[in-house]
């Protein structure tokens, strides 16, 4: 009764701030008394910002990862733990106001599995700790176990649910990349931003369970950390994201934020294969519905068209599995994608603020 009492109220204070349909972050131009706002120019200090910033509104760890089984097929997981402020102060017991919610899912050319998991900051079930590096919710772990000057070099990633799970170990074969100026990543025209930087050279070996038994994968991930208190614009109601790992090592993170108009803002970054980051000017990346599935009652793009061309980039994403939805408390598509065209690779896919 305990736990089911926790969940209906940790749901309340979840959902109330998303009514707007903004994705699961929910935020929008304010940020609320006391939290603090990104501001151009204070750099990314390591390991520290690896770690919780609870004066902040929202925070995310959010790893997605294309893999291929020893059965030849292809698959996709997804890890992400999400910690949301009440108030801008973190304390130990039941009375601290950071909220904590994780999600996992593990897709395949014919399922898509999906976990959620809800906490409260303070007492232990729950949190982040930037070294050595761990971040948790339940027996959900991503833990570091690298000896090397970053803590998030080498790490292992653990995740459950009803039918599935995985056991992965991640190796980072470059280095971590600042998102947008430095790592100051606006969001709108009008100049909201976040934090932002990422791990998006991990090589992946680990072992998925589904209901049909165990299977070995090998693949790459990729790793977001993002955390602000007004990522989002009052006319903005949903994004597309993707990253995209191409055969010739390059890397690609890109997202339109729409609008209540149809159009969107539109930004990312051009990693090249040695890591270096080439931050896309607003509206340089174009992305373009091809294909419409009817999915869990809505309407969603699940294969797009991908324009870059300053990068001379044109390409098609296909997704590996139209029904990749997370039925979690807000919903949103996630998977992984096929990549074609004029470059070939993997990736993924990440949309929210499709309504019914």
């Amino acid at each position: 009764m305990i736990a089911r009492a926790l969940a209906l109220v940790l749901s309340l204070v979840l959902l109330a701030p998303v009514a707007s349909a903004q994705g699961f972050a929910g935020l929008g131009t304010d940020a609320g008394e006391g939290f603090t706002r990104p501001e151009r120019g204070q750099p990314l200090v390591f390991p520290r910002d690896h770690g919780p910033h609870p004066d902040y509104r929202i925070e995310w760890w959010y790893l997605t990862a294309t893999l291929t089984g020893e059965d030849g097929r292809a698959y996709g997981i997804q890890w992400t733990l999400f910690r949301s402020a009440l108030e801008p102060r973190r304390t130990t017991g039941w009375d601290s106001p950071q909220i904590w919610m994780g999600h996992a899912a593990l897709t395949t050319p014919g399922r898509h599995f999906v976990a959620e998991r809800l906490a409260r900051d303070g007492i232990g079930q729950a949190g982040v700790t930037a070294e050595p590096f761990k971040a948790w919710i339940d027996d959900w772990r991503m833990t570091g176990t690298s000896g090397t000057a970053d803590a998030l070099d080498r790490v292992r990633l653990t995740a459950r649910g009803v039918e599935f799970s995985y056991d992965l170990d991640l190796a980072a074969e470059g280095p971590l990349v600042a998102q947008g100026d430095e790592g100051y990543s606006v969001k709108s025209a009008s100049g909201q931003a976040s934090w932002y930087y990422s791990q998006p050279f991990y090589r992946v070996s680990g072992t998925l369970e589904l209901p049909d038994g165990p299977v070995r994968v090998t693949g790459q991930a990729w790793l977001d950390r993002e955390w602000s208190s007004q990522p989002l614009d009052p006319d903005q109601t949903g994004w597309d994201w993707i990253s995209l790992v191409f055969d010739d090592g390059a890397r690609l993170m890109g997202f339109r934020l729409r609008d209540r108009s149809g159009g969107g803002y539109t930004s990312g970054t051009w990693i090249a294969p040695d890591g270096t980051p080439t931050p896309l000017a607003p509206n340089a990346l174009r992305f373009t519905p091809l294909r419409i599935a009817r999915v869990a009652g809505r309407d969603v793009p699940v294969d797009w068209r991908i324009e870059l061309p300053g990068r001379a980039l044109d390409v098609t994403l296909t997704a590996l599995n139209d029904a990749a939805w997370m039925a979690t408390l807000t919903p949103y598509w996630e998977g992984p994608v096929a990549i074609t065209g004029s470059h070939a690779g993997r990736g993924y896919l990440e949309m929210t603020g499709y309504d019914p």
